[in-house]
């Protein structure tokens, strides 16, 4: 087995005891970050970290990050970098939600994100945040036999709101309403008054009236808040005696008045209120009081648990049986009646073809599993049309929810799809980033030889194919009596090295 390929096959073995993770969450108010050990089975936490960033306040209006905001954010990252530098990459997560998701360039801001960390940030879809959320809260608390939970997760700049049952999110929506986005929207004056609240409450309730009543209609037995916020609103109403630690439908609008009585954001005087808390608790509140009012909430009790343990416990089962990517890839086929066997033939040539040139390339286990899955879901535009097929599947990919996969992976996947037959759009591959670029061209190599090595759909099975790489040059080598009996497989080949040559790949192909 190659140098390279045998350090991919290891990166994605199961943990071993005693090894370390780490997550890290860039959300739109702070920044977390949680490093654990694998011990026995189990992740035991030996490390938090929190820096309050307010990466939503630094959003210009233009999808663009004010330069003191961006500055903040990257010294933090540099920081969480340090105390995680000797975790290897395939053990760390770091993901950025709604701010990063509304700027209109994201990559002029994780590139030096990136380096300022020291790790590759997934940008992950709202859906998606929303299905970690919940991941994380499930594994905190106790087993509830089968009994629907909902989730509320108030972050910065969106919230959250997750219907459960053991492990396993049913539904799941992402509101463009945070504690520190609302606050902006509503106060950004920061004057405070009654009417201005009933105002905000009525446009805020009417976005969760979108899904509150296929919610209420499936019903719960136990509501669950994770996050700063509700924490901090928890927090509240114990300190005014309200309640033990839970918010209630007879609390909430106690301390809602209670903050109504200053006039002015700086002069809010509620117990327990943490000064960095201070300035956005207002849009917390609100958002919170509109979830009860449109969702029929009367108790919500707080977990300690977010979106970081989320991301935690699902790399435990990354690479392995109860790996969420591999469930949603077989859904998707399913959904679009994709041909598996078919899809298995091309996936089986695309390894093959991958592992003999891995090294050389080096394409690492990652880069492996993503063509894995591109092989699978080549033909899903078919279901739409066969005409330009390849376009519309790859449309799909890259505008889909698709639980496990970040936005980055997406596009990935649907760069592969997009390109694995007929001509290579200059276009096809500018919203992947630059670090992924010479895999994803590659791999797109890879996936059309595996492609048009099965383009007849038979049954039987090929040859052994002969394929090296050097540099951005690939040779192939093929049986010439068993070429010659496939006069289209011929002809396509012939016109190969043409079309492969869009993606700055020389091909040579022999017949031996």
């Amino acid at each position: 087995m190659n140098e390279v390929l045998a350090r991919a096959r290891a990166s994605a073995l199961p943990l071993q005891d005693g090894e370390l993770l780490a997550a890290v969450d860039l959300g739109s108010n702070s920044f977390h970050m949680v490093v654990a050990r694998y011990v026995l089975g189990q992740l035991r936490i030996v490390d938090r970290l929190r820096e309050t960033v307010r990466l939503a306040e630094g959003l210009d209006g233009k999808g663009g990050l004010t330069a003191p905001v961006r500055q903040r954010a990257l010294e933090c990252l540099e920081r969480f970098g340090q105390r995680i530098r000797d975790v290897p990459p395939q053990r760390v997560r770091a993901i950025a939600t709604n701010t990063v998701r509304q700027l209109s360039a994201p990559q002029t801001f994780l590139l030096p994100a990136e380096t300022a960390l020291g790790h590759a940030i997934e940008v992950v879809s709202g859906r998606e945040e929303a299905r970690l959320v919940y991941l994380g809260v499930a594994h905190a608390q106790p087993p509830n036999s089968g009994q629907l939970r909902l989730v509320i997760d108030i972050g910065g700049g969106s919230t959250e709101c997750i219907i459960g049952s053991g492990f396993e999110a049913i539904e799941r929506e992402s509101l463009q309403a945070g504690c520190v986005a609302s606050t902006r929207r509503f106060f950004g004056n920061g004057k405070l008054s009654k009417k201005r609240w009933k105002e905000a409450l009525t446009e805020v309730t009417a976005e969760f009236q979108q899904f509150a009543g296929v919610y209420r209609a499936l019903g719960w037995h136990e509501v669950l808040g994770s996050s700063g916020t509700n924490k901090a609103i928890g927090d509240i109403c114990a300190a005014m005696k309200l309640t033990k630690g839970a918010v209630t439908a007879e609390a909430l609008p106690i301390v809602r008045d209670r903050l109504l009585q200053a006039e002015r954001i700086e002069d809010i005087d509620l117990p327990s209120l943490s000064a960095d808390r201070k300035p956005i608790i207002a849009g917390g509140i609100l958002v919170l009081e509109a979830a009860f009012n449109a969702l029929g909430m009367q108790r919500m009790a707080v977990s300690k648990a977010a979106l970081r343990e989320g991301a935690l416990y699902d790399m435990l089962g990354r690479g392995g049986a109860d790996d969420t990517r591999d469930a949603s890839v077989a859904a998707l086929m399913q959904r679009y009646g994709i041909d598996s066997a078919q899809a298995k033939r091309v996936e089986d040539t695309a390894l093959q073809l991958f592992d003999q040139v891995a090294d050389a390339w080096a394409l690492d286990a990652d880069n492996r599993q993503m063509l894995g899955w591109a092989a699978r879901l080549h033909e899903l535009g078919l279901a739409i049309a066969h005409s330009q097929y390849h376009v519309h599947g790859a449309y799909v990919l890259e505008n889909s929810d698709i639980a496990g996969f970040s936005q980055q992976n997406q596009r990935f996947l649907a760069a592969l799809v997009r390109t694995h037959r007929r001509n290579i759009p200059k276009s096809a591959f500018e919203n992947i980033p630059d670090r992924l670029l010479a895999a994803a061209r590659r791999s797109v190599a890879l996936l059309r030889l595996a492609v048009l090595m099965h383009r007849s759909h038979e049954a039987d099975a090929i040859p052994a194919l002969k394929l090296t790489a050097a540099g951005n040059k690939l040779a192939l080598t093929l049986p010439k009596r068993w070429l010659d009996t496939r006069p289209l497989l011929r002809e396509d080949l012939t016109g190969e090295p043409e079309d492969i040559a869009g993606l700055g790949i020389a091909l040579e192909i022999e017949a031996d």
